[in-house]
């Protein structure tokens, strides 16, 4: 099982994009993501101290063996999911098809697209809300991550 969702990451990373659009309070800044070999883009969402959600960029190296046990599709989404809630475990979720706007406890928000993956680690507190973004539909696969085992991504260093 291990070895089919490190070929299926590693065959994610073909598709890495260049770039993405980051929107916080209400201005839309340019981030860019560099192309490399070796990494795919990842955002992770997470608590503060105080139980609020916020996010960080960097990624996670392919060809790294994650420690997980299964995982599932869902092409399907219903109301609650797109209200605020904290993630039901530690996950990757990866994008197939369409553009999801994420907004945290501050009211930042970032988009997620295929060649991106989402880590939510935001456990407690409120969570996060999302919705689609110019698409009827949110193709994903959900991979949790065993319990206490590393979640494999590196933060992006500020520039």
């Amino acid at each position: 099982m291990q070895s089919k969702i490190s070929m299926l990451l590693a065959c994610l990373a073909c598709s890495v994009l260049t770039g993405k659009a980051q929107e916080n309070h209400g201005k839309i800044t340019a981030v860019k993501v560099e192309e490399s070999e070796g990494r795919m883009p990842a955002i992770r969402l997470i608590n503060n101290a105080d139980g609020s959600c916020t996010f960080e960029e960097g990624y996670i190296p392919t060809l790294k063996h994650a420690s997980t046990t299964t995982f599932w599709s869902s092409n399907k989404t219903e109301d609650w999911e797109k209200n605020a809630h904290p993630a039901p475990r530690r996950q990757y979720v990866v994008t197939l098809k369409g553009k999801i706007r994420f907004k945290v406890s501050d009211g930042s928000t970032f988009v997620i697209k295929p060649g991106v993956i989402l880590l939510a680690e935001d456990l407690k507190g409120k969570g996060h809300s999302w919705e689609m973004v110019h698409t009827k539909t949110w193709e994903r696969l959900y991979i949790p991550i065993t319990e206490g085992a590393d979640d494999l991504f590196v933060a992006k260093l500020d520039d």
